[in-house]
C-alpha cells in the first residue's frame, strides 16, 4: 500500500533550518510537496541514495537487478514488472512506495533507520521534476562567480565578504563586530607563525590598526621564516611526515629533516602550488632533475617501513604503494579511495579498476637515495675548494688553445675536405617518398580520411587540442628521416591547411617509433630526430620546436595559410629489418584553440649524409659556408677536431681527467625515490598474491570524462609528472578546491567544505558555493598558485577579522556558525601550546632547519622501546628549547 510522505510543517526553526542549508549549497527546498526550483541530483538525491540504498542496489551487489546510481537501470522494468523511478510520476515509482510503507517485509532500506520526512519529500519532489541524474557538485567545473550585491557595502573589505554578507543579509542576521586590534594581532601571529605577536610589530599596529597598519602586520608575518615552519607542519601532517619508521621497532630516520627542511623553504619562498606538487609527485621525472627537486620526492618516502625479520618485501612495497595513491587522492582531489582497493567504491564513483589505475603511478617507483649538502660550512668550503680547482682548469685549458693554435693547418684542411663532401649533399638532394597510411585515428573521435595521393583530410569534431596516430609500413632499405606536407583545401576555413577560422595550426610534436607489429604495444623503437627545416616558418614557431618534447613549442606557418608547405626532420639511417616493419607518427597539437592540422600527408627520407657521423652541433656549422662562421662556430669545429686528433688528445684528456675531479660537496643521503619498470594488475581483494587484470596509468573515470590528462609521451602511458601537471591544471574540478579549503580550513578552524579530505558523496557540502568557486578559480590563475597571495586574500577579509565571541541570537539560528556571522574560536595544536610557553617565558630557540632535536620529556615516556633499540637522549643547550 502506497502512504505518501507527510508535508513538512513550517516553523520559525525550520525556516532557519533552511536558510543555513542553503549555505550548504543544499539546492532548493521544498515544502507542501512543492519546489521553488530544480532539484539537483548530485546535491540533494544522490547524497540520500548513498546513505540508504547504494549499499545494496549499487555498482557491487545490485540486488534485484537494481542500481540507483545508474539512471538506465533505476528507470528500466525489473523483473517483477515495476519500475524503481518512474520519472515525472512518483507515485507510480516502486521507489517511493517502499521507503514509505510501514509493511516490514517491503520497507526499504530492510535494515537500519528510514528516511526522514525530509527525505522522502526531496525524493518525491525529484521524480516529479523528471529524476534526472547530473554531475556530484565536486565534479562540476570551477566557475568565477560573480560577487553579489549587499546592502552594507562599508561592511565589505573584499570580493570574500560579500559572499558572507550576500548570505547573512538574505536570512537577516548582522555580522559580528571586528575583533579589538591586540586580539586581531594574536589571532595573525598564532594562524601565521604560531608565535606571539613580536613587540615591535604589535606596537606599531596597536599605532595604527586599521588599513596599511593591518596589512603591514599581515606582511610582515608572511615574510617571517617563521612562517614557512607553521605552515609547513599543515603540509607535513598531511605528507604523514615523521622521524621514525613506524610499526614495532619504530627506528629513526636520521635524515628525514631534509625533506621537511625542504618544505620549510618552499612555503617561505613561496614556491608555487603548481611546481609545490609537481617537485613531490614527480621532481626525478624533470629535465635536469636537480638535487633538491629530486629530494622533494621524499614525499612518497613518508610511508612506513617495516623492517621486522621474515617481511615479504613485496607485500611491503604494495602497502607503501596503497598508501602512496590514498595519500595523494586525499591531499589534492579530496577523495578516500581505500574502500576501491577491494571493490567499487559503495559511494563515489570510483571502480576498482579506477583504484589501480591511479596505484599504477607510483607502482612504477623504486625506493632510492640521493645526497643533499650536509650543512652550510660544507657548502662554504666546497666554495673554496672550487675555486682552487678551477684555477687549475684554467692553466691547462691555457696550454689546449697554445697546441690548437699549432694544429691551425691541419685543422683548416680538415674544414675544406669535410666541406667538399657534403657539397651538393644537403638535406633537398635526399630522397622521399609517400608513405600510404595503414590506419589514421585521432584522440578526439574526427575523422582522419586517407586521400587516394596518401594525404588525410580531417573531419567531424573540432576539439581544442587533438593527437593522430598513422601507421604505415616501414620502407624498404632505411629511413633517414621524415617529411611532413601540409596542403591547403577547400572544405577547409581560408583553405587552410589549419583547421581554426584563419587556417593556422600548430603541430607540437611530431614523434616517430618504428616497431615489429602495427599496433605499437610492444617492441618499438622511438626514431631520433636531430635535425628539422621547413619551407617557411611563424615567428617564434621554428621547425625545430616540432621535435623538441616541449609542450610549449611547435611549428605554425601563419601568415602563409591557405598555401601548401612542407616541413621535414632527419635522423641516424635506420635499416628495415623483421623488428622495423612498421613505422608509427604521431602529430601532438596540444597548442589549443583548435590549431588542428586539416589536410597533410607524410613521406619517408632515405639516403646518407657525411652530416649525420658529426655531432649535431658541428654539423648546424658545417651547413653555412666556413666563410661566414663566427667565432663561437668557429670554436665548436676546433674543440671537436681537436678531441679527435693524438696531438691535442693528450692535453685534453687530462683536461677532462681534472674536470671530472672537482671537489664534491660534502653530503648526506635524503630518502628519495626514481623511475622503475613494473607492469601493474588489479588486486583481487587487494591481495598483492592475488593478481588479475592488467592496467595502465589513468585518472579516475568520474573527472577523465571532462578532464582528460595528457600525456607527454605517446604512446607510452603517463606517468608521475604528466598527473601532477594534470593534478595542477587550472580547469581542474577538484585540485583548486581542495586546496583552498585546506587554507581555509587552517584560518578558520574548519574549512568551506566540513570534511577537508573527502569531498565525495558522504562528504560535506560547501557552506559558500559561490566563494569556493571564486577563490578556487582565482588561486591559479590572478594569484599563479601563490600560498602566501591566497592567504593574505582571506586574513584582509573583514570576515576574518570578525569578532569570536559567543551570540545568543546565533545559538538559536546557527549554532555551528555555517554562515559565518562570527569567527571562530579555534584551539591551538599542542606543538603551538608548547612553542607559546617557551617564547613567554624567553627560553625558545628561534633556530630553523637541521637534524631533529629531542626535547625533555616527562620521565619514563620514552623508555619503551622494541628490544632497546632507541634511546630518548635529551636534547642539550638551545636544541631543548627549538
Amino acid at each position: 500500500m502506497f502512504i505518501p510522505a507527510p508535508p513538512l510543517k513550517w516553523t520559525p526553526h525550520l525556516v532557519a533550518w533552511l536558510i543555513i542549508s542553503s549555505s550548504l549549497n543544499c539546492g532548493p527546498f521544498v515544502g507542501g510537496g512543492i519546489a521553488e526550483e530544480p532539484l539537483v541530483y548530485g546535491t540533494n538525491i544522490q547524497p540520500i541514495l548513498a546513505k540508504h540504498c547504494v549499499l545494496c542496489h549499487g555498482p557491487d551487489d545490485a540486488e534485484a537487478g537494481l542500481r540507483l546510481d545508474l539512471f538506465a537501470s533505476a528507470t528500466s522494468k525489473l523483473a517483477s514488472g515495476r519500475r524503481a523511478i518512474v520519472p515525472k510520476e512518483s507515485t507510480n515509482s516502486e521507489l517511493i512506495k517502499r521507503v514509505t510503507t510501514t509493511d516490514p517485509d517491503h520497507r526499504m532500506p530492510p535494515e537500519g533507520p528510514a528516511l526522514t520526512p525530509q527525505e522522502t519529500e526531496l525524493l518525491n519532489v525529484w521524480i516529479n521534476q523528471g529524476a534526472k541524474f547530473d554531475e556530484h557538485w565536486a565534479y562540476r567545473p570551477v566557475k568565477n562567480p560573480i560577487p553579489p550585491s549587499v546592502s552594507d557595502e562599508t561592511w565589505v573589505r573584499n570580493p570574500i565578504d560579500r559572499y558572507v554578507l550576500g548570505r547573512l543579509e538574505s536570512a537577516g542576521i548582522q555580522p559580528s563586530p571586528t575583533a579589538k586590534p591586540a586580539t586581531l594581532a594574536k589571532r595573525l601571529a598564532y594562524d601565521l607563525t604560531g608565535l606571539p605577536p613580536d613587540p615591535k610589530l604589535l606596537d606599531a599596529f596597536l599605532l595604527k590598526p586599521d588599513g596599511e597598519g593591518y596589512e603591514s602586520l599581515v606582511d610582515a608575518l608572511l615574510d617571517s621564516e617563521h612562517f614557512g615552519e607553521r605552515w609547513a607542519r599543515h603540509w607535513l601532517d598531511k605528507a604523514r611526515y615523521a622521524d621514525s619508521d613506524g610499526y614495532e621497532k619504530d627506528r629513526p630516520r636520521p635524515n628525514a629533516w631534509l625533506y621537511r627542511d625542504w618544505v620549510i623553504n618552499a612555503i617561505n619562498t613561496d614556491m608555487p602550488f603548481d611546481a609545490f606538487t609537481r617537485d613531490q609527485l614527480a621532481g626525478d621525472l624533470m629535465d635536469s632533475a636537480s638535487a633538491t627537486q629530486k629530494l622533494a620526492t621524499a614525499f612518497h618516502r613518508q610511508t612506513l617501513t617495516n623492517t621486522e625479520g621474515g617481511v615479504d618485501q613485496e607485500e611491503f612495497r604494495v602497502e607503501a604503494t596503497f598508501d602512496r595513491t590514498e595519500t595523494t587522492a586525499a591531499i589534492w582531489l579530496g577523495l578516500t579511495m581505500t574502500c576501491a582497493r577491494c571493490h567499487n567504491h559503495k559511494y563515489d564513483q570510483i571502480s576498482q579498476q579506477d583504484y589501480y589505475r591511479l596505484f599504477a603511478f607510483f607502482d612504477d617507483l623504486k625506493e632510492t637515495n640521493t645526497n643533499f649538502p650536509a650543512s652550510g660550512t660544507a657548502i662554504a668550503e666546497h666554495k673554496r675548494l672550487r675555486a682552487e680547482h678551477q684555477k687549475a682548469v684554467t692553466k691547462l685549458e691555457t696550454e689546449y688553445r697554445a697546441a690548437l693554435e699549432q694544429l691551425q693547418p691541419e685543422l683548416d684542411h680538415w674544414i675544406q675536405h669535410i666541406e667538399q663532401r657534403v657539397a651538393g649533399k644537403q638535406p633537398e638532394s635526399l630522397m622521399s617518398t609517400v608513405a600510404q597510411p595503414i590506419s589514421a585515428t585521432s584522440t578526439s573521435g574526427s575523422d582522419l580520411d586517407i586521400q587516394e595521393d596518401g594525404s588525410v583530410l580531417t573531419r567531424g569534431t573540432l576539439t581544442d587540442k587533438d593527437k593522430y596516430t598513422l601507421v604505415f609500413e616501414m620502407p624498404a632499405g632505411s629511413l633517414s628521416g621524415i617529411k611532413l606536407e601540409v596542403f591547403p583545401h577547400d572544405t577547409l576555413p581560408s583553405k587552410g591547411p589549419g583547421r581554426p577560422p584563419n587556417g593556422n595550426f600548430v603541430l607540437s610534436e611530431l614523434r616517430a617509433y618504428a616497431g615489429k607489429n602495427p599496433a605499437f604495444k610492444t617492441e618499438y623503437e622511438r626514431v631520433v630526430f636531430s635535425y628539422a627545416e621547413a619551407d617557411f616558418s611563424q615567428l617564434n614557431f621554428t621547425p625545430r620546436g616540432a621535435f623538441d618534447r616541449s609542450p610549449k613549442t611547435g611549428w605554425a606557418i601563419s601568415p602563409k595559410t591557405g598555401k601548401p608547405h612542407e616541413w621535414l626532420a632527419l635522423t641516424e639511417p635506420l635499416q628495415a629489418t623483421e623488428e622495423r616493419k612498421f613505422l608509427q607518427v604521431v602529430l601532438d597539437q596540444q597548442y589549443g584553440g583548435k590549431h588542428l592540422l586539416g589536410h597533410f600527408r607524410i613521406s619517408t627520407i632515405s639516403g646518407e649524409t657525411t652530416l649525420r657521423r658529426l655531432p649535431e652541433e658541428v654539423a648546424n656549422t658545417f651547413r653555412i659556408p666556413s666563410a661566414q662562421w663566427s667565432d663561437s662556430q668557429m670554436q665548436t669545429v676546433s674543440e671537436y677536431f681537436a678531441s679527435q686528433n693524438r696531438k691535442t688528445k693528450s692535453i685534453a684528456d687530462r683536461l677532462a681527467q681534472l674536470k671530472t675531479h672537482a671537489p664534491r660537496l660534502a653530503t648526506v643521503q635524503a630518502r628519495v625515490i626514481s623511475p622503475a619498470t613494473r607492469t601493474t594488475h588489479v588486486l583481487h581483494r587487494g591481495d598483492f598474491l592475488q593478481p588479475t587484470d592488467e592496467v595502465e596509468t589513468d585518472v579516475l573515470a568520474v573527472l577523465s570524462r571532462t578532464h582528460p590528462i595528457t600525456k607527454r609521451g605517446d604512446p607510452e602511458p603517463a606517468d608521475r609528472l604528466d598527473l601532477a601537471t594534470w593534478l595542477t591544471d587550472a580547469n581542474h574540478p577538484l585540485t583548486p578546491r581542495v586546496s583552498v579549503n585546506h587554507v581555509w580550513a587552517q584560518l578558520f578552524g574548519k574549512g568551506l567544505v566540513g570534511t577537508v579530505n573527502d569531498f565525495g558523496i558522504r562528504g560535506d557540502r560547501p557552506t559558500h558555493a559561490a566563494l569556493l568557486d571564486w577563490l578556487s578559480w582565482n588561486y591559479p590563475r590572478e594569484l599563479k598558485w601563490s600560498r602566501k597571495a591566497l592567504i593574505k586574500t582571506i586574513v584582509l577579509s573583514a570576515t576574518y577579522r570578525q569578532a569570536s565571541q559567543h551570540r545568543s541570537d546565533l545559538a538559536e539560528l546557527d549554532p555551528a556558525n555555517q554562515l559565518l556571522a562570527r569567527q571562530n574560536r579555534v584551539r591551538v595544536s599542542g606543538e603551538v601550546v608548547r612553542d607559546l610557553h617557551l617564547a613567554v617565558s624567553g627560553l625558545i630557540s628561534d633556530k630553523i632547519g637541521g637534524p631533529s632535536v629531542f626535547p625533555p620529556l616527562p620521565p619514563g615516556v620514552a623508555e619503551l622501546s622494541y628490544a632497546n633499540n632507541f634511546k630518548w637522549k635529551t636534547s642539550n643547550g638551545e636544541d631543548a628549547y627549538r
